[in-house]
């Protein structure tokens, strides 16, 4: 018989999972000056290790084992197997490890292997895909997810006379991987592997380590697995070892045989100064495959972040600084005061046009949405090419996903960079004195909302960008009856929805409640709103608005500025009181200088959406309104009684 061919692989960091009994007994005679000893000690070497304080790169974490098998595993990633032993060591020197017996250990190496590219034979840094070769990477270079439970089991591929996995040609060995990696591929998300390579280093041929807070997620990916020919026929396992993570200063409650919180909650004797000694605060969880080394492959993408990884190589996207990042996000309709927990941002072009593109971004975003430093990425259309945005609340994070993105088709070079100086974590903005700053911004408009008002001015619709919304809001008058205009707009709107950046678009009744001010105001008049994810498509609606029946300009002569609108969802439970404070702030409005006349319309298929069109002869008559005391009340008040975010933009 002809050897069979194997595949090349690569290997990353070296991998101890070291399990451990206590020795109860011992622990319930020794005295309490002896106990504190052990528990000061190990809380010292559970913390140190956690940090990586021995080693330039790599993690540590400990978690209780639940069952016979072992009370505790410590796991520990390092660059060299020197530092494994010294770990291995150094916890043997801790007066906790006289507490304790070893129940087993594994030894292992990170490895990823050619079944993913045989591009791998010329080197990691010779594939040419960067996200494959950025996905390789992690998976040799690891976080330790701090998901709650742990599974760890060593396993082999058999050689049984009948199904003997070496003995298939690697055509066959790759398929039946791949297929495999479909099962993984759809718990991405709810588990987390890391898988290790261990032949010569212990009795079977891999290690695998998932992690998931849902213990259950791991048991149904399990059996899903089993079923599949690369497990049913050609895996042979090792023992399972479960439990859950605990931080090292929550040791003292595993002693104690008191509840541990879940990883990276906060111990009541926890100061300031313990909480930043945690490691890896901002990381994020590999991708999440199956049960063995060849079970991913390189469409699948990944976000993973871990302190002192090596550098997986520059990002394929040149980096700018955030008053360039800004301006180029404004020009395709991102506007990045909208993205508050938005830290870094990336922008690719490409030759493909917006909607064949739209699938293939959209299982991108489909994973990053799994990890939290994910804020958004989009398709914007542009100038004949589309625009592919992303947002991330960290440059690891971004750097990550700026190969997959530069892997999209006909995507080329792209741009990266910090969305503003300072902090952007994602700190949660919402008081009175942000309603405010909310109404500044949106005063202020943007070179793109002038270029829409110009084009559109004379078709007497308002355009703009709300505020806190990635969507432009197109507004029309109609003196149109309103059921007449409701069909219109029905049919508008189902026309409308055929296309993916289509938001929606409703009809406002007016009549509610309405103050005016200055004999300059109109009749009532309806008003329709369509919103709309990007400029373009929101231009190419107006041609479609201008055309309702009974179309109008919502001032008269005497309007210099124009109109505000205001979008609010109301619980309905609260939809009275709501109306009755429009009425105590139309008291307001209709002593202040500038206001012409302000209408509390109605959706006419919801009368829980609210649409305030208010209209003002100067820009600064109408900020004068947002910054007085009475508004910022009335928003603090109104918290209570919105189903959602209030919208505020200036239309015209």
């Amino acid at each position: 018989m002809d050897r069979r061919e194997a595949p090349v692989t690569e290997e990353g960091w070296y991998a101890l999972h070291d399990l451990r009994r206590i020795d109860w007994d011992a622990w319930r005679d020794a005295p309490d000056h002896e106990r504190e000893r052990a528990l000061a000690e190990g809380v010292d070497f559970l913390r140190e290790h956690e940090a990586v304080a021995d080693a330039d790169a790599g993690g540590s974490a400990v978690f209780t084992v639940t069952g016979h098998e072992a009370d505790i595993m410590l796991l520990h990633l390092r660059p060299e197997t020197a530092h494994l032993d010294r770990a291995e060591r150094a916890f043997e020197h801790t007066a906790l490890a006289e507490f304790t017996e070893r129940a087993s250990s594994y030894v292992s190496v990170t490895e990823v292997s050619g079944y993913l590219t045989e591009e791998l034979e010329d080197g990691i840094e010779n594939v040419d895909a960067d996200g494959t070769r950025t996905y390789m990477k992690q998976r040799l270079y690891p976080s330790i997810p701090d998901a709650e439970h742990v599974c760890f089991y060593p396993m082999d591929k058999r050689r049984d006379p009948e199904y003997n996995w070496y003995d298939l040609p690697i055509e066959e060995r790759q398929d039946l991987i791949s297929g495999h990696g479909e099962i993984g591929r759809e718990y991405a998300g709810d588990v987390t592997q890391i898988i290790t390579g261990s032949m010569g280093f212990d009795d079977y041929e891999w290690g695998v380590t998932l992690f998931a807070d849902d213990a259950t997620a791991v048991k149904r990916l399990l059996a899903e697995m089993r079923f599949d020919p690369s497990s049913s026929r050609y895996a042979e396992f090792g023992p399972f070892y479960f439990g859950r993570r605990f931080a090292p200063e929550h040791l003292r409650e595993l002693f104690a045989g008191e509840p541990l919180p879940a990883y990276g909650a906060a111990s009541e004797t926890d100061d300031a100064t313990e909480e930043t000694d945690e490691p890896d605060a901002d990381h994020e969880p590999d991708v999440d495959t199956a049960d063995e080394e060849e079970e991913s492959d390189a469409e699948e993408s990944a976000v993973a972040t871990s302190g002192g990884r090596p550098d997986p190589g520059e990002p394929p996207h040149e980096e700018g600084d955030t008053e360039a990042l800004a301006e180029n996000l404004r020009r395709v309709g991102i506007e990045v005061d909208d993205h508050p927990d938005a830290g870094y941002g990336l922008l690719f072009f490409s030759e493909e046009d917006a909607e064949p593109l739209v699938d293939e971004v959209d299982g991108l975003r489909g994973n990053f949405d799994h990890y939290d430093t994910h804020v958004t990425t989009t398709v914007r259309a542009e100038a004949g090419r589309s625009a592919i945005v992303s947002l991330w609340k960290n440059e690891r994070a971004a750097n990550t996903a700026s190969g997959f993105l530069s892997d999209l088709t006909g995507a080329g070079d792209g741009l990266g960079g910090p969305i503003a100086d300072g902090d952007r974590s994602g700190d949660d903005a919402e008081d009175a004195d942000d309603e405010t700053d909310e109404a500044d911004a949106s005063a202020a408009g943007t070179d793109e909302d002038d270029e829409i008002r110009g084009q559109l001015s004379d078709l007497d619709i308002y355009a703009g960008q709300p505020h806190g919304e990635d969507v432009y809001a197109m507004v029309l008058y109609s003196e149109a009856p309103v059921a007449e205009l409701h069909e219109e707009v029905e049919s508008l709107s189902e026309g409308f929805d055929r296309y993916d950046t289509h938001v929606r678009t409703g009809l406002y009744e007016g009549g509610e409640a309405r103050v005016v001010s200055d004999e300059a105001a109109g009749p009532e008049r309806a008003a329709v709103v369509s919103l709309w994810d990007t400029r373009d498509a929101a231009e190419t609606a107006g041609d479609y608005l201008a055309d309702l029946p009974g179309v109008v300009g919502r001032a008269g002569e005497g309007s210099n500025f124009g109109t505000m609108g205001m979008f609010y969802a109301v619980k309905p439970a609260h939809r009275g009181d709501f109306v009755d404070q429009f009425g105590e702030v139309g008291e307001m409005l209709d002593g202040m200088e500038g206001h012409i006349e302000t209408d509390l319309m109605v959706n006419v298929a919801d009368e829980n959406d609210m649409f305030i069109a208010s209209q003002w002869r100067e820009s600064e008559d109408a900020m004068a309104f947002f910054r007085a005391d009475e508004f910022r009340d009335t928003v603090q008040w109104g918290r209570e009684v919105l189903a959602d975010r209030p919208r505020h933009v200036f239309l015209a």
